[in-house]
């Protein structure tokens, strides 16, 4: 009996202690579970379109053999120009056409040598009509234009220097300065001085060009405008602002107020049509 105690607790001695160790040296008691199957990865299938054969075209119809162009051997000589093609008017439609004005009147002339104002614009404009009235009939078609001239004329009227600006005809240019060189004598500048201007002449059956409006030259002139951000990228910027005209003086006022003339009618009215081809409307039918 004692022998059985003896075996029993050394039996629980040895337990013990194999517990203690197990716990000290960290063996896993945790139910380690199974690894599970690798899962099967999706297929991926590649599909490769091949397009069908390509068919033959039908073969072009034979065109007839064509003759090579040759250029002549012997240019046209220099001094011959080949006229321009006149494109033939719409049948439904006759070209337009604009006589010339008439020439300025002696008593135009007379107002013209003796205005000053405005760089002498009453004899600017009367060289300009005397110009056109010698140009002959406009007609719609590829010889109408607009030719613009810078002109000098002398003290004494006569005509130093025409020089062409731009045109976009040039049979217009080519009127105006045979025109121009055939002028009758011009009478002296207003001020006694060269006058030197640019001036337009329109050889068109559409222009409008009426007789000058005379009722604003007293007032100062508008700034010319000039654009206020303007930078050359190196020098500070400065924001300009323009500088407005001054008014005339009370004397230099009241001679050109002497000078004014009463706008006539048609004056007004093509003052009135300009305005309305510039700045007309649908509803105005323009």
């Amino acid at each position: 009996m004692s022998r059985d105690k003896n075996f029993t607790a050394l039996f629980l001695t040895l337990a013990l202690h194999a517990a203690v160790w197990l716990l000290a040296s960290g063996y896993p008691f945790q139910h380690v579970s199974p690894a599970k199957a690798p899962q099967p990865v999706e297929k991926i299938v590649f599909l490769e379109l091949i397009p069908p054969p390509r068919q033959p075209l039908p073969e072009p119809p034979s065109a007839p053999p064509t003759t090579p162009i040759t250029a002549p051997t012997t240019p046209p000589p220099p001094d011959t120009a080949l006229p321009a093609p006149t494109p033939a008017p719409s049948p439904d439609r006759p070209r337009a056409s604009l006589a010339a004005p008439p020439p300025p009147t002696a008593e135009e002339w007379a107002f013209a040598a003796n205005y000053t104002n405005k760089n002498s614009k009453g004899y600017r404009y009367s060289w300009g009509q005397q110009v056109r009235s010698m140009m002959g009939t406009a007609v719609e078609g590829p010889d109408q234009g607009v030719v613009r001239f810078r002109i000098e004329i002398a003290p004494d009227g006569r005509l130093t220097q025409v020089q062409t600006l731009w045109t976009t005809s040039a049979k217009a240019e080519q009127l105006a300065r045979h025109a121009i060189q055939n002028m009758p004598p011009l009478p002296p500048t207003p001020t006694g001085k060269p006058l030197i201007f640019d001036k337009t002449i329109s050889f068109s059956p559409f222009a409008n060009d009426g007789p000058s409006i005379y009722r604003d030259d007293c007032k100062p002139e508008p700034p010319v405008f000039r654009n206020p951000f303007a930078w050359d990228g190196k020098s500070p910027q400065v924001v300009a602002t323009p500088t407005p005209t001054a008014p005339l003086d009370p004397q230099a006022l009241a001679d050109c107020l002497r000078q004014l003339p009463q706008d006539s009618v048609e004056a007004e009215s093509a003052r009135d049509q300009r305005l309305m081809d510039q700045w007309g409307s649908s509803k105005t039918g323009r």
